[in-house]
Parts: structure tokens; C-alpha cells; sequence
């Protein structure tokens, strides 16, 4: 007798990652359904609004939206079900308020920036100049060759007999760090710890924890494909892939909240299921889970022994800290015009690591005014924070510490706009307890951060688990944190799994 299933492939949470996985597989002709805890798809990559202002959960600075090349995920994978979004071009990724004022702007103009960070280390313009260079080596190798699944075995011949150097070049750089190619051209410490910067504003971790692979993406499609903020917000993303994923003949059910994962010789039934906190239980050919290896394995796979693989990377990989978020509406004279949209405060380089030490400042209203009311601005500030700040607190002490909390940071903030606490329209604080709320996940991380100096890429854990048909897919998993990395998992996800059933 067959076996009836519910889909091909069965997809836990929607985020980014998952959506991109979802929708490529869709795509390419399999039966969907994704399972999504809340109301809207996105996880951090969603949005919420108040008072007239939108939202956005997570950072505005999206990677990925480019118009030429190979590594704009984002672009392609909207295309991929016949969607597209229009985008606004940010001139400066970020600005630097660091310590010893320390002011960089990085232009999107690669030789600006250049320049302008030259310009304060005029005895280290060589050594700038062949670190920033060799990045571009590294990402003119990712953008010469079509970024799909490292498991997948005639992906990889075809691109070797395609663009060998681009591979061999690649293979290169994997196992080393951003912060080994800087020390080989640069030798001033305050200039090193600005490439700390570089690679933690993004990585949560200083440049000799940051794969060289990573960072030459980071450091040169800033430049190649720009940083562009989707009209609308950055949850725009999440509801195009939604609607295309839907026209396409997938599924989206919200407020289905995965309980566990059935593996496949336990359902009884010759497949993979998942149930659900209703009671349901659903059957797939396969299933990916976009929820963090952590919860993926210990929580919702709580019944099965951790494999060995899993134990080996969380020696190596620990959860990222999660973020105190302070989302404030303001009166636009508190921004001045030509203020950038985002932005980095740290006042003493020790502090860089520590409970609420690196600030970044997102001002989306900056590129697209329709996200606020008339004559006003959004002021997102958001600072690495730890759950074990937050737990074993009464609704009074956990309401009095937010007010704090938001008050020391609105009074740090007062040194990039000094008018700020006089034009405050609107207020909301978010800690790691809802970030674990809203986006379930474990201790409200954002992801792995290497535990120890790691062998650049070398450590991460791809697509495929030990548990047969089940994958997982997200920034816990190869290359990383960041919508553009999540989407690269999902191209990646999506091509093994379509390829593991005959669709490709």
C-alpha cells in the first residue's frame, strides 16, 4: 500500500533561510509546506508595527540585492519565483564612532573609503590597501561561480571544470581567518582593532575568529552590489518570498508551532514526520529546519541521543549573545539630513566583546520615509546582551531593568544626536527573553559564534544531518549569520534536497 504524505518536503519556521529553501524547492517542482510558529513569516528578518511606525526585527544593512554577478542571493532568489523587489541605494554602510575619535565612514565608493581610511593611518595606506585587496580576491572567486550546495557532488565537478582557478582560489582561503591576512600587511594595533570592528559588526566575533571567506564578501560587495534597503522595510523580503512561494503551489501556515520531529524509522510510516502543538502530525519525504541546531537537536529531536557530529561542533561552536533592542520614534530634527543610516558607537576598545559594549544604530527612515509618520524618524539601537542578564526577574524588576537599560543607551546615543532625548515620540524595548519569545530560538541567540581560533569555514556544519532526510538550514549552518549568508544556505539547502529527489 502507498504511503500518503503530506508533501515532498516539509520546511520548520520562515525564516530567510527557510523561505529561500522553500521557494527554490517550489520552484523546481516539489509539493511544500512551511510550518511558521507566528503570525507572519521573516523571523528576525520581520517586522512589527506601532503607533505608525514599521518596524523592522532585526538590522536594516541587507547584502544581497545587487543587480550583476552571482552573489546577489537576495535578487535571486525573489527571481526564482518570479518576484522582485525595488530597493534604495545606501551610500555609506556604516558610520564609525570608535575610541581616540576614530570617525570612518565606509563609502560604498570602494576608493573613498580607501582613501578616507588612509587618510587617518597615512603610514599604514600599503598595508590598507593589500588587506582590503585580497578580499576582493577572495570575492571575485565566490562571484565568478554559481553558489549551490558544497554536498552535492555534480555541482561540484561541473563548477571545478567550469572555473577551476575560482575554486582552487577558494579552497585557499577556506581554512584561514580575517584577521591572519590582516596581520600580514598591517602592523598599527588601533588600526587592527578597527578590522576587529570590521568583522564584529557583523560576526560578533574580532577579526582572528572571522572566516577569510566571510569577510571578503562582507568587505567587497558593500562595494560591488551595495548595501540596498527594500522599499517598505526589510520585512518586505520575507512577504515577496511568502507570495511567490504561493503562486509557485507551495503552502505557508501560521501559528503552527512544531513540537517535534519524527524520524523516519520511528513515524512507522516509511517517512519523516513532524508534529505539531495541535496535536497533527504531518509526513514528508523530507524535512529541513530552519530553527537553530540547537533547538533543531534539543528540542525538537529532545527523545534522540545527540549524534556525534552535532557534539563535535558544539565543542567547537557556542551560541552567539543575543540583543538588548531599543526601537525609538522620534521627531525628524533630532537626525540631521545628511546623517548616514547606520551606525557604530564604542567608547573604549575593551568594552567591544562585553554585555551591551558595541551599540549599532539603524535609521531606515533615512532611505525610505514611509516607514514612520509625517516629520518623523526610526531610531533602532540594538547591543550584543546575554540571557542570564534577564533570567530569574519579577514582571517589576524585569520591567525596571528594560527602563534602564534603554535609558543608558538613549544616554550614549546622545553623543552621535546630541537632540534626541528632546524629540522622543515613541518607545519599545525587546531583551533576549523576546527575542526567545518571538523567534524561538534558544536563549534568543542569533546564531554560532567559534568557541576557540577556528580553521576559518573548515568547523561549520553543512545542510545534511546523521538523521536520514532531515537537513537543516539557517546561520547555524554553512557559511553563517546574515540574510545574504541564510539565503546561501537556502540556495544550498534547497539544491541538495531537490537534488536528493530527482529534481535536479
Amino acid at each position: 500500500m502507498a504511503q500518503t504524505l503530506d508533501a515532498d518536503v516539509i520546511v520548520i519556521g520562515s525564516g530567510i533561510g527557510g523561505l529561500v529553501t522553500a521557494t527554490q524547492l517550489a520552484a523546481k517542482g516539489a509539493s511544500v509546506i512551511v510550518l511558521e510558529r507566528y503570525l507572519i513569516a521573516g523571523g528576525s528578518g520581520g517586522y512589527f508595527e506601532r503607533n505608525g511606525y514599521r518596524f523592522d526585527v532585526g538590522a536594516s544593512m541587507i547584502f544581497g540585492f545587487g543587480d550583476r554577478g552571482t552573489t546577489n542571493l537576495l535578487t535571486r532568489a525573489l527571481a526564482a519565483v518570479n518576484m522582485k523587489m525595488e530597493t534604495i541605494p545606501d551610500p555609506v554602510q556604516i558610520h564609525y564612532h570608535l575610541p581616540n575619535n576614530l570617525e570612518i565612514e565606509v563609502h560604498r565608493d570602494y576608493e573613498q573609503f580607501i582613501k578616507e581610511l588612509g587618510d587617518r593611518f597615512p603610514h599604514e595606506r600599503e598595508g590598507i590597501r593589500k588587506f582590503y585587496d585580497e578580499c576582493w580576491k577572495i570575492f571575485n572567486c565566490l562571484n565568478a561561480i554559481e553558489l549551490l550546495s558544497l554536498e552535492e557532488w555534480r555541482y561540484l565537478m561541473r563548477v571545478f571544470f567550469q572555473n577551476p582557478f575560482a575554486c582552487l582560489g577558494l579552497a585557499a582561503y577556506l581554512p584561514q581567518n580575517a584577521g591572519d591576512i590582516a596581520k600580514k600587511y598591517i602592523l598599527d594595533p588601533e588600526l587592527l582593532q578597527f578590522i576587529d570592528m570590521e568583522c564584529y559588526c557583523w560576526s560578533v566575533v574580532p577579526a582572528d575568529r572571522t572566516p577569510a571567506i566571510n569577510a571578503g564578501m562582507v568587505f567587497s560587495d558593500r562595494h560591488y552590489g551595495g548595501i540596498n534597503y527594500p522599499v517598505g522595510g526589510v520585512g518586505k523580503i520575507a512577504e515577496k518570498l511568502a507570495e511567490g512561494l504561493d503562486k509557485a503551489g507551495g503552502e505557508i501556515r501560521y501559528g503552527a508551532r512544531v513540537t517535534q520531529i519524527i524520524p523516519k524509522a520511528k513515524s512507522g510510516k516509511g517517512a519523516i514526520g513532524v508534529k505539531l502543538a495541535s496535536g497533527e502530525t504531518l509526513y514528508a519525504k523530507k524535512v529541513v529546519s530552519n530553527a537553530t541546531r540547537w533547538d533543531t537537536f534539543g528540542n525538537l529531536l529532545k527523545d534522540e541521543p545527540l549524534p556525534s557530529g552535532e557534539k563535535g561542533w558544539q565543542s567547537r561552536y557556542q551560541k552567539s549573545p543575543s540583543f538588548l533592542s531599543l526601537h525609538l520614534g522620534v521627531e525628524a530634527s533630532a537626525i540631521p539630513d545628511d546623517a548616514a543610516c547606520h551606525h557604530i558607537l564604542l567608547e573604549d576598545w575593551n568594552d567591544m566583546q562585553k554585555e551591551q559594549g558595541t551599540i549599532f544604530v539603524s535609521i531606515p527612515t533615512l532611505l525610505d520615509r514611509s516607514l514612520a509618520p509625517e516629520g518623523h524618524h526610526i531610531v533602532h539601537t540594538f547591543t550584543p546582551s546575554w540571557m542570564s542578564e534577564w533570567e530569574g526577574l519579577s514582571p517589576s524588576e524585569y520591567e525596571a531593568k528594560k527602563n534602564e537599560a534603554a535609558r543608558k543607551l538613549c544616554d550614549r546615543l546622545l553623543a552621535i544626536f546630541p537632540k534626541l532625548e528632546d524629540c522622543l515620540d515613541y518607545q519599545e524595548v525587546g531583551t533576549p527573553r523576546s527575542h526567545r519569545r518571538f523567534l524561538g530560538r534558544t536563549d534568543g541567540t542569533y546564531g554560532p559564534i567559534p568557541a576557540g581560533k577556528p580553521l576559518g569555514l573548515l568547523g561549520m556544519p553543512f545542510n545534511r544531518t546523521s538523521i536520514p532526510d532531515l537537513y537543516c538550514v539557517g546561520d547555524s549552518t554553512f557559511p553563517g549569520q546574515g540574510l545574504n549568508a541564510v539565503a546561501f544556505s537556502g540556495f544550498a539547502c534547497g539544491h541538495l534536497v531537490a537534488s536528493s529527489l530527482g529534481l535536479v
